[in-house]
Parts: C-alpha cells; structure tokens; sequence
C-alpha cells in the first residue's frame, strides 16, 4: 500500500487528496494543515466565482484546466447537493479604447472554445439594466459557488474513502530518508512515500524545506473587497467586469453576485507584508525580508510602479474604490460600500520581475510541487488534482 501525505488543506489539495483515493483506493492518504479549519486563506477568501477561461492563452494550463474545471466543479456540486448557479457575467469596455482589449479577449476565448459572444449597450442592459458601457463581452458559463462548501464536501469523500485529515499541524521540515518521505509537523511525524505539496502561500518555502529549489518565489498580494448595502444590490445582478490589463493577473475590481445573494466588490491588488497579510497592520518580519531581498520583485516594482501606485491609493480611499466601480455602474457611490474581509493572493514571481502566468507544477522522484496556483485555482482544482495525480509515481518505485 503506497502513502501519500499532502500539504494543505485548502481546495487544491483536498481534490488531490479526493483523487488520489479515487484513482488508487488502496493508498493510504494523510493531508495537513496548519490552521484549526480547512479552507482558511485562499479557498476561504475569494469571491466564489467558477471562470469560464476567457483570460488565458490557448493551450496553456491554466486555459485547459480551466475550462474543464468549470464542467467538472459544476457536476460536483450537483452531485453533492451544493448551492451553484451558472449567471454567466459581462465583461465591458466603458470607453473607446477599451475596445481593442475587449475584442482580443473576445479572440482569446473563442480559441478556448468558449461560448462568448460581443454585445451592444443595449443587449448588455437586458442583462445588467443599471450598466455603462460601450460594448460587452457575455460570457455564458461563467458560475457562482461557495468555495468553502465544495472543499468541506471534498474533505468528507476523503475521509469516507480512508484519508485521515489533520489539523494544527504546520510543516517544520522533510527529510528524504531512504525511500520515505519523513514530514515533521508541529503535531508530530508523519512518514509516506510520495509528498505532494499544495501548501498556498507556503508552497515555495514547503519546497524549500523538501529540498526543492523552486524557480519562482511566492509574492503575496492583497485583494481588498467591499459589499454592497443591502438595498442597493439590486443594482447588480449577476457577474461585471472591467475589460483587464493584459499586462497584469488581475483583472481590476469588479461586481460579484454572491451565491447566498450579496454583492461583492473588488478586489483591488496591493502587496501584502505577510504571507496572510489581510490588512496593512498585519507584517511579518519573516516575509518582508523574502520581499526586500527577491530580486524579481524591485524589477516588477520598478517597470509597473504607477499601477502599484494606483492600487494602493484605492486602498486607501473608498471614494477611489468607488470611483473605479461607478465605471461599470454610474450610480454606485462609496456610501453604498461596507467592508468585506480581505484575501492574499499567492502569486509565484521569478529573479527577473515576471509574474508566473501559468499554473507551476513540478514533479521529481517521490515529490509533487504545486508552486504556483492562484486564480482560477478553485474553478480548476479538480482538474488541477487529476494534473498532479497523473504525475504521482504509480507505486513505490522512484516516479
């Protein structure tokens, strides 16, 4: 019987764990995470929406998996009773210029295979009434979810099927010892034969400590959201976004229907000074001197410091926030905002400033690194465990 131990227990690792018992039912599973409850940072923190794929380049990972991902988290809800909504969203231009982006990414998702169609202002109102826009892009199988549902649901097929999951117990240090892998955690020792590392905002220095040089190194960016006040999220009644900079990974602040009915909006991008930076009070020593001393990251700040300063002068000041969402609806003011938690993104960055655009996943004898799975994560992450399962050694033999 081949032993897996997993690091993490957020989406992602959970479906790897919840696959791993599906394609080998013999294995013996044990998952770990550092926090009291699944799901605490990532999974937990972001705004619930299934994508479809429309951003990423054809043929890539995240394109691929993406896309089936949006089927199979869909199916999975379905079969497991959990709340999903397929809204589909618009994707707008509010000025002329915008066009050009907007018609790429029209040609993007057409080559992904998606149903998308370019709408006019008025089709776009059918959908949205209280929208500005000079055109849209209308996505159809865009979705909605609670996250943290569908990784409790994912934690209990494991568990049914004989994984044992373990909480409050941070990873300390791995030791390759024989044919083992030797995982030390704050709640004891855990010996396996295969380690699979879908750690998050930790996954490069889980890494490190399995001996793992990674190629890039995890940069936390905060995303920042409001909601709308209860009566006033009749202006909203499914999914808006602004057309995105190509140049970045994220694609602006944006309107979301939640599933339990709420309206986020957000989020913005700032860098954060703690691997779970959910405000500006929150700094970790450790993690500025990562960020002061990762090269990659004063090369990103210096060729986009303007956008960094924008994002952070929206942090700041809701009148700012709410300026760039009455871009898409008019009538939103920043008195029609209350605050909403905060979530980091874990964004691998390497020595040369770039932002990993791609999902990261690196495989080596006995070991399976997911270094870089931000959004869309979760849409994927079913898909994303097939990925890394397919990498896994099939026995004990070195894979």
């Amino acid at each position: 019987m081949a032993r897996y131990v997993v690091i993490g227990g957020g989406i992602v690792g959970l479906a790897t764990a919840h696959r791993i018992l599906l394609d080998r039912p013999d294995a013996e599973v044990t998952v770990l995470e550092k926090e009291p409850r699944l799901a605490a940072h990532q999974t937990g923190r972001n705004s619930g929406v299934i994508h479809a794929g429309v951003y990423y380049r054809p043929g890539s990972l995240k394109a691929r998996l993406c896309a089936a991902g949006s089927r199979s988290m869909v199916e999975f809800c379905a079969e497991n009773d959990i709340p999903v909504r397929v809204c589909g969203k618009l994707i707008v231009a509010t000025e002329e210029d915008e066009l050009p982006r907007l018609r790429a990414l029209h040609e993007r998702a057409v080559a992904n295979g998606l149903p998308v169609r370019l709408v006019s202002p008025a089709e776009a109102s059918e959908h949205e009434p209280a929208l500005r826009c000079v055109e849209a892009l209308h996505v159809a199988s865009t979705g909605i979810v609670d996250f943290t549902q569908v990784s409790r649901a994912l934690a209990g097929r494991a568990e049914q099927a004989g994984a044992r999951i373990r909480l409050w117990a941070r990873v300390t240090g791995i030791v390759t010892r024989g044919g083992e892998q030797v995982v030390r955690t704050t709640a004891g020792e855990v010996v396996a034969d295969v380690l699979v590392n879908c750690a998050g905002l930790h996954a490069d220095r889980v890494a490190r400590l399995a001996g793992v040089t990674p190629s890039a190194s995890i940069v936390p960016f905060r995303g920042e959201y409001y909601e709308l006040r209860p009566e006033r999220r009749d202006l909203v009644r499914g999914l808006i976004y602004p057309v995105p900079d190509p140049r970045f990974p994220f694609l602006g602040v944006h309107l979301t229907r939640m599933i339990d009915g709420g309206v986020h909006a957000g989020p913005n991008a700032v860098l954060a000074l703690a691997r779970e930076g959910y405000s500006w009070g929150r700094v970790d020593p450790r993690a500025v001197v990562e960020l002061v001393g990762h090269p990659g990251l004063w090369r990103l700040a210096r060729r986009h410091l303007r956008y960094g300063l924008t994002e952070v002068r929206r942090s700041l000041s809701r009148r700012r926030f709410a300026r760039s969402l009455a871009r898409l609806v008019p009538e939103l003011t920043e008195r029609d905002l209350l605050p909403a938690p905060a979530g980091v993104r874990a964004q691998a960055v390497t020595a040369d400033g770039a932002l990993v655009d791609d999902f990261l996943v690196v495989a080596g004898p006995r070991q399976v690194h997911v270094l870089n799975a931000p959004s869309p994560a979760a849409t994927s992450s079913l898909e994303i465990a097939r990925h890394v399962v397919s990498r896994l050694p099939t026995d004990r033999s070195p894979g």
